[in-house]
């Protein structure tokens, strides 16, 4: 198992084909911004609970949204259309992330890992402008939302939460239209659930999909504050 530092300048990573069968790739290093971006520029991703060192993965096969594959089913595609809720795009990131980070008693382990460790370290990467969020509203209370981080043209989408029905669905919808119109590439959906294929994603083997990251990491970033330019 590769051990990361947590000193130091040097902030590579071994190659991602030698993970472990289930993914697992390194350990230890820290959450500093330059290592994350790091991390995700060569499809790795941190993931872990409180009681662990942090660990690095790099899953195969590797799910993928395309964003011009999007489906959108008939009875969400008429939700949308009712424009019952509201959808922003970085208005109260750090509200998403403590949304997305509370337990879920469907799980046997609560279902969250973003410990507040993780918080910060996103929290941070939303100020330097690489990370951000879609909230769905009604009203003034925040009833959703989905965040991720955004290099060149790829999106890393890392959780979503909802409190209302279809509330977390409608903003990654919306992101998604959004990302299309702005030229992005793919979005990372890390590993696969029903949930996520239902909106397209697929799987694909790990080499395919470092080689369509390379080429949308190398667009131009879009950092700074999103809005929403499309319905």
């Amino acid at each position: 198992m590769f051990v990361l530092s947590t000193t130091g300048r040097d902030l590579r990573f071994p190659p991602v084909e030698q993970a472990s069968p289930d993914g697992l790739l390194a350990v230890g290093g820290d959450l500093r911004p330059e290592r994350l971006l790091e991390a995700y520029r060569h499809g790795i991703f941190p993931w872990y609970n409180g009681n662990q060192p942090i660990l690095w993965w790099s899953p195969h096969p590797r799910t993928v949204l395309f964003p011009e594959k999007l489906h959108i089913s008939r009875s969400l595609d008429r939700t949308i259309r009712r424009r019952l809720v509201a959808v922003t795009l970085d208005t109260c990131f750090r509200a998403v992330m403590e949304g997305c980070a509370r337990p879920r008693p469907q799980y046997p382990d609560g279902g969250t890992w973003i410990t507040p460790e993780m918080t910060e370290a996103y929290a941070r990467l939303h100020e330097l402008g690489h990370a951000h969020s879609a909230e769905t509203w009604i009203g003034d209370e925040l009833v959703g939302g989905v965040y991720g981080v955004a290099l060149g043209g790829a999106f890393f989408a890392e959780s979503m939460f909802t409190r209302v029905d279809d509330a977390s669905k409608m903003a990654l919808v919306s992101l998604v239209r959004q990302l299309h119109a702005w030229g992005f590439r793919l979005i990372d959906c890390q590993q696969s659930s029903p949930h996520i294929l239902r909106f397209g994603a697929e799987e694909i083997p790990r080499r395919k999909f470092i080689t369509r990251l390379s080429e949308a990491v190398r667009l131009p970033d879009r950092r700074g504050k999103w809005v929403f330019d499309v319905t």
